[in-house]
């Protein structure tokens, strides 16, 4: 354990809509956990119009911010630098409030990827599909920049998102083809297969999923298992869901917020599967 010399004891997860986030609930177990019971975390709506305002109001007992849509980028021009992480994505979800003033942000949802696969024992691939072109498959591929040795296919809607994810692939030095949506089943041949859409995106697949089949790490965790990810699991495939994302980059969180590195990851995932 690492303690943190400040007397900040405060963090928040922040968004619009926010109502949604299991965020309160993990790292509220994870103080719970520890026996940290002079910290507190809260969610606030907040959209980008009022989050510059939202920063100007906050105390000295402010530790940490975590961030969701719509205010990943929204944030960074009120910060004190970024993480290459965070730089490499252009989205920060991560806001770190150090005892000497500064405020600085991390993109968690990176690691946090690699981290869920690596428990799942996904170490390294040849190849990767990514189904979708959002900002969820953003982080992906940062991720897979991590593990993935050969090609990703990223199977998006339109050609500017062709566009994008291929722009993404040279920044992040991930080696990128894209196809069309419409030959989307042709993602389920790779061995590790990442599902970016919202949900029911991807139902329409389920009568595709072949008979062998890799690991598909699918991000929507509610309801949950998806179709996709229940015929995934019938056919005997590996499957992962939003939450394992979820909870592993919220620990990342937790460890910057309080600077306490002790084990909070079953606690996390136990209240996540109870708000489920």
């Amino acid at each position: 354990m690492t303690a943190r010399a400040t007397d900040a004891h405060r963090a928040a997860v922040l968004g619009s809509p926010i109502a949604h986030s299991l965020s309160p609930q993990l790292h509220r177990a994870a103080y719970r956990a520890l026996g940290l019971g002079d910290w507190t975390y809260d969610r606030f709506d907040v959209d980008e119009a009022a989050l510059p305002g939202f920063f100007a109001g906050l105390g000295p007992e402010w530790a940490g911010l975590s961030l969701t849509m719509p205010l990943k980028r929204a944030v960074i021009p009120l910060l004190d630098g970024i993480t290459d992480t965070a730089a490499s994505v252009e989205a920060v979800n991560t806001v770190v409030f150090h005892p000497d003033g500064r405020r600085t942000g991390d993109n968690t949802d990176i690691p946090g990827l690699v981290a869920a696969l690596h428990e799942q024992g996904v170490e390294k691939v040849e190849s990767a599909a990514i189904l979708g072109a959002g900002a969820t498959a953003s982080s992906a591929l940062a991720a897979l920049a991590r593990i993935c040795t050969g090609e990703v296919v990223a199977y998006v809607r339109s050609e500017q998102r062709a566009d994008e994810m291929r722009g993404w692939g040279e920044r992040l030095g991930v080696q990128v083809r894209t196809a069309d949506w419409s030959d989307a089943a042709r993602a389920f041949d790779a061995p590790l297969v990442i599902s970016t859409t919202p949900k029911g995106g991807t139902d329409h697949l389920v009568g595709e999923v072949p008979a062998r089949t890799g690991t598909l790490f699918d991000v929507v965790y509610d309801p949950w298992p998806t179709p996709l990810a229940a015929a995934w699991q019938e056919r005997g495939g590996s499957v992962l869901s939003g939450l394992d994302l979820l909870v592993h980059q919220a620990v990342f969180q937790f460890e910057q917020f309080t600077g306490d590195t002790r084990p909070v990851l079953a606690a996390m995932r136990e209240a996540g599967l109870k708000a489920l």
